[in-house]
């Protein structure tokens, strides 16, 4: 700020102007008018331009020291410029730190000499994480919308079409670079890895490279792609890959792994998944080395010997209890709600010495019933209203209930099918209730591989995330390159996101941080700085503390987000 004195022809004017960039143009903006020369020297003991000149040095000094009173004028009659951007984002900042923390700005740049190329691919990346996070959109929609962002994006819609070929080029390097450098900033447990696949549709009828028929997780009747992820034992992304839609997901864990093995220098830890991927060629990969597995284990599936044996009441033990138990005849159930029964033997299969371990739960079993009841009550409405098409049904869909059959009960044939609820179907999936299958190879208690088996729960939620939160399906994207660097931008936004919520002491859900990163705004108010315009809470709070710096201030200068712009950039 500085002193102007205009003059006219009867006075001359003090005003203390401050000089103000906007649409990269620079104008003086007045923020206070002092009065007339004349005034101020019959009111001042001293030098009106004297004093002035002093008064002017001590409001650069407030501006500075951030206490700064600010007044602003608005005018009822005045109407707003066309195209102003008074609207901005600020809860990506929370983000960019973390963004920064991890490097990948250099992982830019690292990317950026080796290609020679003159678009910004960290300006690019960075807004496609944070967009991805807070507005899920197109890449098209995403570069509008980067722009409600308190920086403005360095580049335009072309630029990101073709950073998204050379971040697909990149990935393994991106996601090896990612967690050397998330090192620096936590402590990884990767003694324990997950594992799962799920896979994404397309809106498009038409099979295409990585883009294949395949049996869709959602039971959708288009072309899928594939994805692996590997979560460390905290709940941490840790790599990804991506494969064609028909491509069988117990054959994608080894490549992945040996990935991590190479790029990640891991060559330690227990790969934890769930029957889907437990094919024997994967236990007997990880059966050497210093590697191990933990594997859900169908209980349907075991040999008939060793189904008996898991199903048999008697001879099951309590963590803690020398005792054995029958579990058939334990004489007040409500004691013994939270507790889990196991029992445990080696066995030997397909030439793979593994223990496997039952797990019974009088709560697991009242949740499996519970939800059998109600698909019973749905087969039962479907038959009675007769309105749905019950000749095809999926292996979890309440259809397999309805029995179906062509003749009466005098033996005549029917004329129409005749649906009836399926008791040999209920009374063959009851028997099973409560009961959970476990096999590793590991010498461990039951206790604690129980304990690393329950956590597979964070790996299907960081999909569910991805699908929901994010947005990431349906893809529209067509070529491949483009496909692995859509889900390479959706991978590093759950790191960053999953980053955040151990930050918070994960005391907030998802969608709670979600919606309040989206709906911290501010309004800018050229020349003074910015009004938050979003309401604190006890999430905003926790986000100031954790990250060191506040955005909940009645009103922030300019000034003073230049600074938190150089703290979170440090």
């Amino acid at each position: 700020m500085r002193l102007q004195i205009i003059k006219s022809k009867n006075a001359q004017s003090l005003y203390v102007v401050k000089s103000v960039y906007h649409n990269k143009k620079r104008t003086n903006k007045v923020i206070e008018k002092l009065g007339t020369y004349e005034d101020l020297r019959n009111t001042l003991d001293e030098d009106p331009i004297k004093w002035a000149k002093k008064y002017v040095e001590e409001l650069n000094q407030k501006e500075k020291d951030g206490t700064r009173t600010v007044i602003v004028k608005y005018q009822p009659t005045k109407i707003i410029e066309k195209n102003l951007q008074t609207s901005f984002n600020a809860g990506y900042l929370f983000l960019e730190k973390l963004y920064y923390s991890l490097g990948i700005n250099n992982i830019c740049k690292s990317i950026s000499q080796k290609y020679k190329f003159e678009y910004n691919l960290d300006s690019i990346l960075s807004r496609l994480i944070y967009g991805r996070i807070i507005f899920p959109a197109s890449k098209l929609a995403t570069n509008e919308l980067s722009k409600k962002f308190l920086e403005q994006p360095s580049f335009e819609l072309h630029h990101i079409y073709r950073a998204l070929e050379v971040i697909a080029k990149e990935t393994d390097f991106i996601q090896s670079e990612v967690y050397k450098n998330s090192l620096s900033i936590s402590n990884r447990n990767t003694s324990i890895l997950y594992y799962d696949c799920t896979n994404y549709f397309f809106e498009i009828e038409q099979e295409c490279n990585l883009k294949q028929y395949g049996p869709s997780k959602e039971h959708r009747p288009n072309p899928i792609v594939q994805m692996g992820l590997f979560m460390d034992g905290d709940g941490i992304p840790l790599a990804f890959s991506i494969t064609s839609g028909n491509t069988n997901e117990q054959t994608t864990l080894t490549p992945i792994e040996e990935k991590i093995l190479e790029d990640f220098k891991l060559s330690k830890f227990i790969v934890c998944t769930d029957a889907g991927l437990a094919s024997n060629a994967n236990r007997k990969f990880n059966d050497k080395d210093d590697r191990a597995f933990i594997t859900t284990q169908s209980i349907k599936k075991l040999k008939k010997y060793l189904m008996d044996w898991a199903l048999e009441t008697k001879e099951w033990k309590l963590s803690g209890d020398k005792r054995t138990y029958d579990i058939s005849k334990l004489e007040n159930e409500d004691s013994y709600k939270d507790k889990i029964f196991y029992k445990e033997r080696w066995i030997n299969e397909n030439s793979l010495e593994q223990k496997l371990i039952v797990t019974y739960s009088i709560k697991y079993r009242d949740y499996q019933k519970k939800i059998r009841n109600s698909q019973i009550e749905r087969a039962q409405n479907a038959i009675n209203g007769k309105s749905l098409k019950l000749d095809k049904c999926h292996q979890n869909d309440f259809k397999r209930f309805v029995k179906k059959t062509s003749v009466t009960k005098d033996g005549e044939i029917a004329e129409d099918k005749i649906y009836t609820i399926d008791n040999e179907q209920i009374a063959k999936e009851a028997k099973f209730d409560g009961f959970y299958g476990v096999c590793t190879n590991l010498e461990s208690s039951p206790e604690e591989i129980i304990k690393v088996n329950q956590r597979r729960w964070e790996i299907e939620e960081s999909f569910r995330i991805m699908k929901s939160d994010f947005k990431a399906r349906p893809v529209y994207l067509s070529r491949d390159d483009r496909i692995i660097a859509h889900f390479t931008t959706c991978f590093l936004s759950l790191v960053l996101h999953r980053f955040l919520e151990k930050k918070l002491e994960e005391k907030f859900t998802s969608s709670q941080i979600i919606d309040t990163l989206r709906e911290m705004t501010f309004m800018g108010i050229i020349g003074n700085g910015y009004i938050p315009t979003y309401t604190r809470t006890d999430l905003t709070d926790a986000l100031h503390e954790k990250f060191g710096f506040r955005t909940d201030y009645q009103i922030i200068s300019n000034h003073q987000l230049k600074k938190i712009f150089k703290e979170i950039k440090n």
